[in-house]
């Protein structure tokens, strides 16, 4: 008797557990239930595996950094061929001084769904303008699994460029607060990516940092905030100049502008001479080199230095400046959002900082397609075939259309 009770049992355990994987596949309850278990797993992952520092470089690392010159302008692919035209400088405009307050229309507001502080603040970007879609025609694209924890700055822009050509669509790093306020002041709001810190601890021993998307659509000297539209916190909210600088700076003060086409000249303008993408760049550089110098234990601009060293090709200055970097208590997350040292340690031939610096990345996001992508190589760096092949798979597993693992199996399989 005793053993029928307990076969009853097991089997109606079973068949409850049966019942749950196919209600969750209805996308109302999936909706409801998927961030609550994807946290309850995430957490049970950081009592199983505790989260640590990141791995500290392989070698030794001058504290001094006396090897890493950043003053002579830096030459790269990136620089146009000698036998084009000589491109038109930028028009300028006549100094005139910013109004000291500036309010634009606040676009209809959006809720992020789970993980879409990027789609959804670009949706708010785009209404300003008319558009009439929302998150999910850009997230469906960017980020197909609900799980993926983040879109970058150069995918939002691909996105926007392909699917509203109406508008034009530039990104930029090195941003200040003055620039901020002359775009805004010209009426066009701006997209900052910035880390903030979370309301909720995901495991033990969690630092909160996260990175998020801030639409701008207005300031005031007065109170020294700008307003800003926060998918996350709510509409029209302020948010002190000193503020959003600090938290801007963990992502080298990107900014990604959307205007229409008759407003070219205008941008161009404004921007000066960054709107040429390599002095953008090579002045972020100098940004933090004077960051650095100004202090030595700047963790964040120490990062920046080395991801505008990968842009310019200097890689094995940039792994001298990622391993500078990762000796000053990064972010827990830092490697979620940025992936400049995987391409500096790969590029430079220090497969054993790659190997360690993906494993730590995949140890907090399992599911993050750049870093099993890089992982991969990696491992094909090592000979490790069947390695790389089953990381290149779980990044498109992770993202169906990501272009960089499809390229990475063809690769492969054309050898």
């Amino acid at each position: 008797m005793r053993g029928s009770i307990l076969l009853k049992s097991a089997l109606a355990l079973v068949l409850l557990a049966i019942v749950g994987i196919l209600l969750y596949q209805f996308p109302p309850i999936q909706s409801r239930l998927g961030w609550r278990l994807d946290a309850a797993t995430t957490y049970a992952r950081g009592v199983i595996d505790p989260v640590q520092p990141l791995p500290t470089p392989h070698l030794e690392v001058n504290t001094l950094s006396e090897e890493i010159p950043t003053a002579a302008p830096a030459v790269s692919s990136h620089t146009p061929e000698p036998a084009l035209p000589t491109p038109t400088a930028a028009p300028t405009l006549v100094p005139t001084p910013l109004p000291e307050r500036v309010s634009l229309t606040t676009p209809l507001y959006e809720t992020q769904d789970w993980n879409n502080c990027g789609p959804a603040t670009l949706s708010l970007y785009l209404k300003y303008y008319g558009w009439e879609g929302d998150q999910f025609e850009i997230s469906d694209l960017l980020k197909p699994e609900r799980s993926d924890r983040n879109v970058n700055v150069e995918e939002l822009t691909f996105w926007s460029r392909n699917h509203t050509g109406w508008l034009n669509t530039e990104f930029r790093v090195g941003g200040d607060i003055e620039l901020l306020k002359k775009f805004i002041a010209a009426g066009i709001p701006v997209m900052i990516e910035e880390g903030t810190h979370l309301d909720s601890t995901y495991w033990p021993n969690d630092d909160r940092w996260a990175g998020h998307y801030l639409l701008l659509t207005g300031y005031d000297d007065a109170t020294q905030t700008f307003n800003s539209q926060d998918t996350y916190y709510g509409a029209d909210l302020p948010v002190a100049y000193d503020t959003l600088d600090a938290n801007w700076k963990s992502f080298n003060r990107v900014y990604i502008l959307i205007y229409p086409p008759d407003r070219d000249q205008e941008v161009k303008a404004i921007l000066g001479p960054h709107w040429d993408v390599d002095y953008n760049r090579q002045y972020a550089l100098e940004t933090a080199q004077s960051e650095i110098d100004a202090d030595r234990e700047d963790g964040f601009a120490w990062f920046n230095l080395g991801s505008n060293l990968v842009y310019f090709e200097r890689y094995s200055e940039a792994a001298k400046a990622f391993d500078q970097a990762r000796t000053l208590d990064l972010p827990q997350r830092m490697l979620r959002y940025q992936f400049g040292p995987f391409f500096a340690y790969f590029h430079s031939g220090q497969t054993d900082d790659l190997l360690a610096l993906t494993e730590y990345a995949l140890q907090r996001t399992p599911n993050a397609e750049e870093a099993l992508l890089w992982h991969g190589w990696g491992l094909y760096r090592q000979g490790d075939v069947n390695g790389a092949l089953s990381n290149f798979r779980a990044a498109l597993e992770a993202n169906r259309f990501y272009q960089d693992a499809i390229y990475a199996l063809e690769f492969i399989s054309s050898g």
